[in-house]
């Protein structure tokens, strides 16, 4: 398996030729792995594809998937940005920054897309190869299942119990 760009330091801990595989120690960085390694500690391929495309979702949202917080529900980045996605809301995501600067095709491409690649199940998952290829082209978009990590926090459970473990 050769180094990508969303490994946070998976690349070391893999061998030259390696497709995939079950690690031992898992690493990472919380919100970009991959159900199938945060879950499984299992790793392909298909881990990087889910990880660069969270990024892809970012970058368009222009915020992080870590520390999202909205005022209107407890879910995470990608539920919200896949929320928004499945009602047909897409625009919504674009930050008000890119709006003006920004091809607006392009971009809901760029999203259509980064939800083809964090789909729960590797197989449902889009190549690199093919990734690039729809970011790149006009042909038609297959539909995006719901992705992976699609979670909803329980925030006063987190913050009360943060709260009883320091009195």
């Amino acid at each position: 398996m050769n180094p990508k760009i969303s490994d946070f330091g998976m690349a070391r801990r893999v061998a030259g030729n390696e497709m995939g595989a079950k690690t031992r120690n898992m690493i990472g960085t919380h919100g970009y792995m991959s159900p199938e390694y945060a879950v499984d500690e299992i790793f392909s391929v298909k881990s990087d594809v889910f990880s660069f495309s969270v990024s892809v979702l970012e970058i368009v949202r222009c915020q992080r998937i870590r520390g999202f917080v909205h005022q209107d529900h407890n879910l995470n980045l990608l539920g919200h940005t896949w929320k928004l996605y499945k009602d047909d809301r897409s625009l919504e995501l674009i930050d008000e920054q890119l709006v003006d600067s920004c091809d607006i095709s392009q971009v809901l491409r760029s999203i259509q897309v980064g939800f083809l690649c964090v789909q729960q199940h590797p197989d449902d998952r889009q190549s690199m190869f093919s990734m690039v290829h729809m970011l790149a082209n006009e042909s038609l978009l297959p539909k995006a299942k719901e992705p992976g990590f699609f979670t909803k926090r329980n925030l006063f459970d987190q913050a009360k119990s943060g709260s009883q473990t320091g009195s």
